[in-house]
């Protein structure tokens, strides 16, 4: 599994994020900040909600999942950032971030395609391995990643997984976590390196 593993280099050493005081930067600032770092990559639904006014708070007005897909996402965000050494995405609040941003900040239409994502996924999920993607062992919820990350799962969009990931990545380094405990970073773009040692990164799919 190694070699599909996402590590993103700038040059030949990792970027190590310094340690940032949240007393002193505001999350919105953080969020905008971490969005300059997928430039012209960030996916179309992020990049129209971080344009638009942004509502207060960073907790959803109101609940925009239901119980088994907030099981999903966060299965699918814990993968993409684990435990590891430091805390994982969901340690760091990642699944209730997505639901604000899914409730609070997206349109209507880019909520209800990323929600039909999280369905054709599970469905993937249950055919191949006969059981709900989060209660999937680690190695299988890699594979069914995997597959959505190179488009091969039919009907689901070509850039779901990315969309998961930018999220993800988002919501984990805009954290209070994700800013004091979690230092080692590697932004996008930058030069792709399937071979780089795993054990340099120990992150799934979080480059």
């Amino acid at each position: 599994m190694s070699a599909i593993r996402l590590t993103i280099l700038t040059g030949t050493r990792q970027t190590v994020l310094r340690r940032i005081d949240m007393g002193f930067l505001d999350r919105r600032d953080l969020l905008a900040g971490t969005a300059a770092l997928f430039g012209a990559e960030l996916v179309a639904p992020l990049a129209k909600a971080l344009a638009a006014e942004m509502p207060a708070g960073f907790s959803p007005s109101h609940a925009a999942l239901t119980v088994d897909q907030r099981i999903l996402v966060s299965a699918i965000s814990e993968r993409i950032i684990p435990t590891t050494d430091t805390p994982g995405a969901n340690a760091a609040g990642v699944p209730a971030f997505i639901e604000m941003m899914l409730a609070d900040w997206y349109e209507p239409t880019d909520r209800n395609e990323f929600m039909n994502g999280l369905g054709v996924l599970e469905g993937y999920a249950r055919i191949q391995y006969g059981t709900a993607f989060a209660s999937a062992a680690p190695e299988e919820q890699d594979l069914v990643l995997t597959q959505a990350m190179t488009g091969k799962i039919s009907g689901l969009a070509g850039n779901f997984f990315e969309h998961c990931r930018q999220l993800t990545i988002m919501g984990y380094y805009t954290s209070e976590i994700g800013c004091k405990q979690e230092r080692v970073y590697v932004p996008v773009p930058g030069r792709y390196d399937g071979k780089y040692p795993y054990a340099q990164v120990k992150r799934v799919f979080s480059s």
